[in-house]
C-alpha cells in the first residue's frame, strides 16, 4: 500500500488500546507501521537497485522484529530529550504536566511489531506482492484483494482519528469533562473495517475466478489468470488470461456476472523470442524483473530510444537493439475503462548491442549507472 494507508493504520493500532498501556504507543505504532519503506533509499543507487531491495528484508518476518526495536529505539532517545527538557524546568521550579500513562517498554516494542506486520499485511493485499518468508523462501505473493490505494480506508481511518477530536471540542463547548482515550472505540471500528472490507473483496476476488473458471472465455485452454482490483468499487475486478499463444483481458462484474471481452481488441500475442531477448534476461535488470515479475513480457523494439538513456555510441558496423520488461499486472487504466494498456508505469528497458552485450539499462526514466 502507499504510505497514507500505513501511516493511518499505524495510529489507529497505537489508539486501539495500547496507549492506555504506554506512552507514546501512537507515535511508534505510526513509525513503525511505515518504516519498512525506508528500502526507499536504495533508489539512491539506480532503478534496478530500488526493484531489486524494495520489500526486502524489512518487509519480512525476520526484519519485522528489527524494524520495531529501531522504532523502539528511536522513541527511546526522543524520551531521553523530552526528559532531559521536564528535568531542567523541575530544576527551574517551572510546573511540568505529568503525561497520561508512563512508558512501558515491553508494550512499546509490541506496538511497534503489530504496526510493523501490519505492513507486510497491508502490502501483500495489493497485486504487487511480498516476501514475508524472505530470506529462506524467495517467493512473491500477492493477495490482489485491495488495490494499492484505496480511498474506503483512507476514510475509514481518518475518521477514527479526526472525529474523536471534533466530538471532544463539541464536549468541551459544553462543559462536559473530557475523557481519556475517547478515541479507542472509533480506532477498533476502524480497524475492523479494514478487515471486513478484505474479506468482502477476498470473496467478490474468488467469485470473478468461478465466473471466469465456468465460461469459455478464449479459444486457447487458459493455462493460468490473474484478477487485479480497481479502487472502491469492489465489484470490478480486471483479469488476465494466459494462453500458449496469447494474453487476453477481461472486465469483470462480479455483481452481475458480466464479463467484457473482445478478442480482437484484448489480445496480446506473446512476442517472438531473440537472441537479444535473451541477453536481456542474462543483465541484472533482467535478472531482478523475472524474479519479481510473475507476469512479466519481454519485447524486442528494434532501435527505439528510450526515455531517460541515450542510444549506445557504436561504430557503424555494430547493430543494438532496445528489450523492454514489463508486467501485466499493472497495464490497466485503473482511472478510466480498464483495458490493458501499451504503457506500464513499471517498465525496464534494456539496450543490447550485437544480439549479446549489455549496453545500458533503465526504468521509470531513469538509467542504471
Amino acid at each position: 500500500m502507499e504510505p497514507v494507508t500505513h501511516f493511518l493504520t499505524g495510529a489507529c493500532i497505537g489508539r486501539a488500546g495500547l496507549n492506555r498501556k504506554t506512552a507514546y504507543a501512537t507515535l511508534a505504532g505510526l513509525l513503525a507501521a511505515e518504516a519498512a519503506d525506508s528500502d526507499i533509499l536504495w533508489s539512491l543507487r539506480g532503478p534496478v537497485e530500488e526493484l531489486k531491495h524494495h520489500r526486502g528484508i524489512t518487509h519480512t518476518l525476520v526484519g519485522a522484529p528489527v524494524v520495531a526495536g529501531v522504532v523502539v529505539g528511536s522513541v527511546w532517545l526522543l524520551d531521553r530529550w523530552l526528559q532531559h527538557r521536564r528535568d531542567r524546568r523541575v530544576a527551574l521550579g517551572k510546573p511540568v504536566k505529568a503525561p497520561p500513562v508512563a512508558v512501558n517498554w515491553p508494550w512499546l516494542y509490541l506496538t511497534a511489531l503489530i504496526a510493523a506486520l501490519s505492513h507486510i499485511l497491508l502490502d501483500w493485499t495489493n497485486n504487487y506482492g511480498v516476501r514475508p518468508f524472505f530470506p529462506f523462501n524467495p517467493h512473491w505473493y500477492e493477495g490482489s484483494i485491495v488495490f494499492i490505494g484505496e480511498p474506503i480506508l483512507w476514510a475509514l481511518l481518518l475518521a477514527a482519528l479526526i472525529l474523536p477530536a471534533l466530538f471532544g471540542l463539541a464536549d468541551r463547548e459544553i462543559g462536559v469533562r473530557r475523557k481519556p482515550f475517547a478515541s479507542r472505540g472509533w480506532a477498533i471500528l476502524a480497524l475492523g473495517g479494514m478487515v471486513l472490507l478484505w474479506g468482502w473483496r477476498y470473496s467478490e476476488h474468488a467469485r470473478t475466478a468461478t465466473l471466469l473458471n465456468n465460461l469459455q472465455v478464449t479459444s486457447e485452454p487458459v493455462m493460468r489468470m490473474a484478477i487485479e482490483p480497481y479502487p472502491v468499487n469492489p465489484f470490478r475486478w480486471h483479469a488476465i488470461l494466459e494462453t500458449a499463444h496469447y494474453y487476453q483481458t477481461a472486465e469483470v462484474n462480479s455483481r452481475t456476472g458480466e464479463i467484457d471481452t473482445d478478442p480482437h481488441r484484448d489480445l496480446i500475442y506473446k512476442p517472438t523470442d531473440t537472441p537479444a531477448i535473451e541477453a536481456a534476461k542474462q543483465t541484472p535488470l533482467g535478472q531482478v524483473y523475472l524474479d519479481w515479475g510473475s507476469w512479466a513480457v519481454m519485447r524486442d523494439l528494434g532501435q527505439q530510444p528510450v526515455d531517460g538513456m541515450d542510444p549506445p555510441n557504436l561504430p557503424a558496423n555494430r547493430i543494438w537493439t532496445t528489450v523492454e520488461f514489463t508486467d501485466l499486472r499493472f497495464r490497466y487504466s485503473f482511472l478510466g475503462q480498464g483495458r490493458a494498456t501499451g504503457h506500464s508505469p513499471l517498465a525496464g528497458y534494456v539496450y543490447i548491442v550485437d544480439g549479446h552485450d549489455d549496453a545500458g539499462e533503465a526504468m521509470n526514466g531513469r538509467e542504471q549507472r
